[in-house]
């Protein structure tokens, strides 16, 4: 099933390929250190079964499915599931059977995070060059890069009353200070009346450091002032399902 599907039309009215937004969840999973008291053969059978769904979802058509494990960067989550598509049934339906699963019993989801794809008022497209998944920014294709680094944010009221032009030029200084960071690529969804914040940003990079120093600059964009909350920030390791449910214990 398609969501929000509109085909363009050119001057000319000739049709052009539809674009369709997708769904993406950031789902932060802990488990329960008394799932750890178990026997070595029952934690055996419940990591079995939950590699099992998390390689069948990923092999959906129309669904990507990133993995990836926070043991050793975060205290309050053990992994972290990146899901995208442009069926919302997908997710439903992945929750579904992840809730059936013998491992749910001991799992809490401290964090969560829902949004959508959507074209940037401010800038069509400002991937680095030589950038993996380069797109309208309407679709997101993950990389192979080995961190990934995610924070939900808002923004004041008092920003979106400025007028456009105000705020284009404070974000035109606000995406220069990304350029000077090309190792670092970033994927922004949109979360206005689905979920408690407005955007959600990911961050792709293979350098921890490049990315401390990407916000620590940031900090001193004029556009940065209008933030009213950007915390919390997981820093998350990316992993193969099996290397990543092992780290469980």
């Amino acid at each position: 099933m398609a969501i929000d599907q509109a085909p363009l039309t050119t001057r000319d009215a000739r049709p052009q390929p539809a674009i369709t937004r997708q769904f993406v969840r950031f789902a932060f999973h802990r488990v329960d250190p008394a799932w750890r008291l178990r026997t070595d053969a029952e934690r055996a059978v419940d990591r079995e079964e939950l590699v099992d769904l998390l390689v069948e979802t990923g092999s959906l058509p129309g669904v990507v499915l990133r993995t990836y494990s926070l043991v050793g960067t975060r205290g309050d989550a053990d992994f972290m599931l990146w899901l995208i598509s442009d069926d919302l049934d997908h997710h439903h339906r992945f929750s579904a059977r992840l809730n059936r699963t013998r491992i749910a019993g001991h799992l809490t989801a401290p964090y969560h995070y829902f949004a959508m794809t959507k074209r940037s008022m401010y800038v069509d497209r400002h991937e680095h060059e030589g950038q993996e998944g380069r797109s309208n920014r309407m679709v997101i294709v993950p990389g192979t890069r080995r961190y990934l680094f995610v924070y939900p944010f808002v923004k004041t009221r008092a920003w979106y009353r400025l007028p456009k032009e105000e705020r284009q030029r404070q974000m035109t200084e606000h995406i220069a200070m990304g350029h000077r960071f090309p190792s670092v690529k970033i994927n922004t969804t949109y979360s206005f009346g689905l979920d408690d914040q407005e955007f959600v940003v990911a961050f792709e990079s293979d350098s921890v450091s490049d990315f401390l120093d990407l916000v620590h600059e940031m900090r001193e964009s004029e556009a940065s002032t209008h933030t009213v909350r950007d915390v919390p920030s997981f820093t998350c390791i990316a992993m193969p399902p099996a290397e990543m449910v092992a780290a469980l214990g």
